[in-house]
C-alpha cells in the first residue's frame, strides 16, 4: 500500500469514527467527544513539547520544516494549532468575508499578493469598472482587513494584467524557480495539474490564467494533485471536497480555502513564491 492510501485509510478511519459518534445517544456522544478532547489535547501537549525541543537547535529547525513536508506531519500539527496560518493565509480568510458585501453590488475581489504591511488586490465585476472602486476598498476591504489584522496597514487595488492573461508581480523577494510554461502547456491545456518544489506546490490553470496553492486540501492537508479536475473546479481525491480552481475556494466547505501562492511569468519560465 502506498503512503498516500496509508492516509487515506487513516484519515477515512477517523471520519467514519466521528460519523458513527453522530449517531449515539445524547449522554454517551458528551462521553466519547470528551474522551476526544482529553486525547487530542494530551498528545497536543507532548508535540508542543516535542517542537520546542527539536527548534532549539539550528539543525533540528531544518529537519522539522523538512518533516512538515510530509502531508501526514503537516495534517497533524495543522489539526493542533502547532502550525499557525500564514499572514496570506488570514488575509485570504478576511477576504473571503468582505465577498458577500461586494457580491451584492455585482463584484468580486481577487488577491494579488502580500508585501508586508500591504495587501494587494483585483477587483472584478461590476467593482472594477466602477468609480467608486477606490471608496469601495477603503470603506468595505480595507477597514476589514485594518480590523481583523492590525498588522496591514493599507489596502491597493492592482489593475494591471500580464501578458496572455497571467499574473505578474513586480518584487524580486522569496521567489522560487519553476518549469518553463512551454513545458507544462500541454498539460494544463488539458486540464491537468502540475506540481513543483517536491510536490508541494500545485499549479492549476483556469479560462487561461494560471493559480498557484498549496498542495494540501485544508480538511485534513493531503494532497490534491489526484484529484478529479472537471470544469473549473477539482475534487479532493481523498475526502471529495471540491475547490475552485481559479480561486480556491471551497464549494464544499465555505469555511476553508485552498492557500494561494504568488506567481508570475518571467520570460517564460513560472516563478511561485511560497509562504
Amino acid at each position: 500500500m502506498s503512503e498516500s492510501e496509508v492516509l487515506s485509510k487513516l484519515a477515512a478511519d477517523v471520519d467514519s469514527a466521528l460519523s458513527a459518534a453522530q449517531e449515539l445517544d445524547e449522554e454517551t456522544k458528551k462521553k466519547f467527544l470528551k474522551l476526544k478532547e482529553a486525547l487530542e489535547a494530551f498528545h497536543k501537549e507532548g508535540l508542543v513539547t516535542l517542537v520546542k525541543a527539536v527548534k532549539s537547535d539550528e539543525r533540528g529547525k531544518e529537519l522539522l520544516l523538512q518533516a512538515m513536508e510530509e502531508p501526514s506531519v503537516y495534517a497533524l500539527f495543522s489539526m493542533h494549532g502547532i502550525i499557525k496560518p500564514s499572514l496570506r493565509a488570514r488575509v485570504v480568510e478576511v477576504l473571503e468575508q468582505v465577498k458577500p458585501y461586494l457580491s451584492s453590488h455585482g463584484g468580486d475581489i481577487e488577491l494579488v499578493d502580500v508585501e508586508e504591511e500591504v495587501v494587494y488586490v483585483r477587483l472584478h465585476g461590476a467593482c472594477a469598472g466602477c468609480s467608486m472602486s477606490a471608496q469601495t476598498l477603503r470603506d468595505a476591504v480595507e477597514e476589514t482587513m485594518r480590523t481583523r489584522l492590525p498588522q496591514i496597514k493599507r489596502v491597493e487595488q492592482v489593475t494591471d494584467m500580464a501578458v496572455s492573461g497571467f499574473l505578474s508581480i513586480d518584487q524580486d523577494k522569496g521567489w522560487v524557480e519553476g518549469p518553463l510554461l512551454e513545458t507544462i502547456a500541454e498539460t494544463m491545456n488539458n486540464g491537468a495539474v502540475y506540481c513543483m518544489l517536491q510536490e508541494s506546490v500545485l499549479l492549476m490553470q483556469s479560462e487561461g490564467r494560471l493559480f498557484a496553492f498549496r498542495n494540501a486540501c485544508p480538511h485534513m492537508g493531503l494532497p490534491l494533485d489526484g484529484g478529479k479536475v472537471e470544469g473549473e473546479t477539482i475534487t479532493c481525491p481523498f475526502h471529495g471536497f471540491k475547490f475552485l480552481r481559479s480561486t480556491g475556494e471551497c464549494l464544499t466547505a465555505p469555511e476553508v480555502q485552498l492557500e494561494p501562492f504568488p506567481l508570475k511569468i518571467v520570460e517564460g519560465r513560472i516563478w511561485v513564491r511560497p509562504q
